[in-house]
């Protein structure tokens, strides 16, 4: 999936947490993703704003690792991307 794509399942979905992670180096935003994540109901949408390139693939990765969904990310205007994670348990 590259920037700005989305899948049809939860896309006007809007986040119940945003994580702020610009200006943080890898691993930082996962693991501020994976303290927070159990903050949102099941179902939910994290929305992670991230600026290091290894976020943009290492959070889908670890999605498909702990089993939750990457549902869309999206490129933000002043750099960087909103990674948007569904809440799967």
């Amino acid at each position: 999936m590259t920037a700005g794509q989305t899948t049809a399942e939860g896309a006007g979905q809007p986040p119940a947490l945003t994580i702020d992670a610009l200006g943080k180096k890898c691993p930082i935003p996962i693991i501020m993703l994976a303290q927070q994540i159990n903050d949102v109901p099941r179902e939910a949408i994290v929305s992670v704003l991230a600026d290091d390139p290894a976020a943009f693939t290492d959070i889908p990765a670890w999605c498909r690792l702990k089993s939750h969904h990457h549902v869309a990310s999206h490129e933000l205007p002043s750099g960087g991307w909103a990674i948007h994670v569904r809440r799967n348990y």
